[in-house]
């Protein structure tokens, strides 16, 4: 069985975080193993609570799983400080990992702001670089890249912009235009593929980066390529939020068990 080791923060409503990702990979048929960033108290209408792990204690728990049990591919999820980024740049740099997946988590659905200049700065200039792939949607996009997107056109400058500047594969993540859920990959050698998608009419959308991601380097450690990855991350998650599962007050989670297609 393929692994994949997942490091990232915890959602205590399992909808995000760790927990989404976890289900996410079994659901994709791969083992998922675990490095947690940032301990959170959070629920569908926001984050009450954070706890950050410290830097030594994360080299940890990557060592531990890199001593023991090797995975295939590797996903980023939150990271709540420059010097974790660090860390993560360090361990993962040492043990010369080739499948990594780089989700740039910088505000949540419920609006909490995650990332500043600095953690910004480490995240381009060290995990960029040594990605497969990174995973913004468009207001990280728009950070990263310093362009407003509004448009298909804009999109495909943004992540010409991040792919160039950080030297790695951008999956620009369109699930915030109203109209539909096209996604934008755009290869490092500068060509690139719109992925279409229809919207589904469904607000409860808790995790669906953090899921794509995983899917992603689920799919990745199987043996796929990019472009598969993504498609087949693509329809897992839009098969978990047309299930329309109905949780908690606000921003609920999407379903991660709707399908189990995706386990082969």
């Amino acid at each position: 069985m393929k692994k994949v080791l997942i490091i990232a923060g915890s959602d205590t409503i399992g909808g995000a975080g760790l927990q989404a990702d976890i289900k996410a990979c079994t659901m994709n048929g791969v083992y998922a193993m675990t490095a947690i960033t940032v301990l959170t108290a959070q629920n569908t209408m926001g984050v009450q609570s954070v706890l950050n792990v410290p830097g030594d204690f994360l080299k940890a728990q990557i060592d531990s799983v890199f001593e023991d049990i090797v995975p295939d591919a590797v996903k980023i999820g939150m990271v709540p400080s420059s010097d974790l980024y660090e860390v993560i740049a360090e361990r993962l740099t040492y043990y010369e990992v080739k499948n990594v997946v780089v989700d740039p988590v910088m505000v949540c659905t419920s609006g909490f702001k995650v990332l500043d200049k600095k953690q910004i700065e480490v995240l381009t200039k060290k995990l960029f670089p040594i990605s497969t792939v990174v995973t913004p949607n468009l207001f990280e996009a728009e950070v990263l890249s310093g362009i407003k997107i509004t448009k298909e056109e804009e999109m495909i400058l943004a992540a010409g912009k991040i792919s160039s500047k950080c030297r790695c594969n951008v999956i620009l993540k369109g699930g915030h235009f109203q109209n539909n859920a096209n996604d934008l990959l755009f290869y490092k050698d500068g060509k690139y593929e719109i992925l279409k998608s229809k919207r589904v009419d469904n607000p409860n959308t808790h995790g669906t980066g953090c899921t794509l991601s995983s899917a992603i380097a689920s799919n990745l450690a199987k043996g796929y390529t990019l472009l598969d990855s993504v498609k087949n991350a693509k329809n897992y998650v839009h098969s978990a939020i047309a299930s329309n599962l109905n949780l908690g007050h606000r921003y609920g989670p999407i379903d991660h068990m709707a399908c189990k297609d995706f386990m082969n």
